[in-house]
């Protein structure tokens, strides 16, 4: 008995620990979250409207200007998984990963699949896999989020644009986790190139635009930094959602840690009991075999 009482006790010890642990990631992770949330929510409107004003302006291009909103024949699919660095946040990884998986074999079936690693747990993930041969990129994929910028985000996206335009691809999906609260994150398949234009049953007279100083200004200037400026958007909603996941998972780990623990010290205490209970009955039962 007094064997399992010991056990009991390294066990309690070594949760209490864990406990300690989880908790403290849960408050880091609450304070990292509030600076993330109020980026991608300073972000997100802006975002949005210039998306739509991008979709509006390559409506209005014609193939030669529109060099980023060509449609061809897709025969190379670039998917761009947005990870984390690092875990214990719940299935906020996997739930890209998978992503990536099914749009892989059943979505782009029978077409060359890239994947392109942006976070180290993709870059894991998909390491050994035949779709790892995004070339070109360096080791700033797996480096961004340790310096989440623009000016890192523009070198990828940069990049991506070359590749679409040098038709390296046909096609370049974004796959992250778009930020609801922190406790929802929603995987989107978001598509970066082409630029989806706005279909002409959408179109109405307010989205008519006077292109000034020209349009090959615009086009030059305002789309290229539209579409890195989408995928910065989708680096902040994913930084937002890892934080929002990792805060929500080590919630519950520490709230699961404090039932074990309860659970525990209850059978701790009834063992011990047990075990004074039967030495008190050994001692009664020696006396009384004195006394006889």
């Amino acid at each position: 008995m007094a064997g399992g009482l010991k056990e009991v006790r390294n066990r309690i010890v070594s949760i209490q620990s864990t406990r300690q642990i989880t908790q403290a990631m849960k408050m880091v992770a609450a304070a990292k979250l509030r600076r993330a949330q109020d980026a991608i929510t300073r972000m997100r409107p802006y975002a949005q409207k210039l998306q739509e004003i991008l979709s509006n302006v390559s409506a209005s291009l014609d193939a030669s200007e529109g060099v980023y909103s060509v449609e061809r024949e897709v025969k190379k699919v670039l998917l761009v998984a947005i990870t984390s660095n690092r875990g214990l946040c719940g299935g906020f990884n996997n739930n890209v990963i998978k992503e990536c998986r099914r749009l892989a074999n059943d979505t782009y079936a029978g077409k060359e699949v890239h994947i392109l690693s942006l976070g180290k747990k993709a870059n894991d993930a998909f390491r050994r896999t035949p779709w790892n041969k995004a070339k070109g990129f360096g080791d700033t994929p797996f480096q961004i989020f340790d310096n989440l910028t623009f000016e890192a985000t523009s070198k990828v996206a940069q990049t991506l644009m070359d590749q679409f335009v040098a038709e390296d691809y046909d096609k370049v999906v974004l796959v992250y986790n778009q930020f609801k609260n922190a406790a929802v994150q929603v995987v989107q398949a978001e598509q970066m190139l082409p630029v989806v234009s706005q279909s002409e049953s959408e179109s109405t007279a307010n989205n008519e635009y006077i292109f000034e100083p020209s349009r090959a200004e615009i086009v030059e200037r305002i789309i290229p930094n539209s579409l890195k400026i989408q995928l910065f958007k989708a680096l902040l909603d994913s930084n937002a959602s890892e934080q929002g996941a990792r805060m929500t998972a080590m919630h519950k780990a520490t709230d699961n840690a404090s039932d074990l623990l309860r659970d525990l010290k209850l059978s701790y205490n009834k063992a011990r009991q047990a075990a004074i209970t039967n030495e008190i009955l050994e001692i009664v039962g020696g006396a009384e075999a004195l006394n006889g």
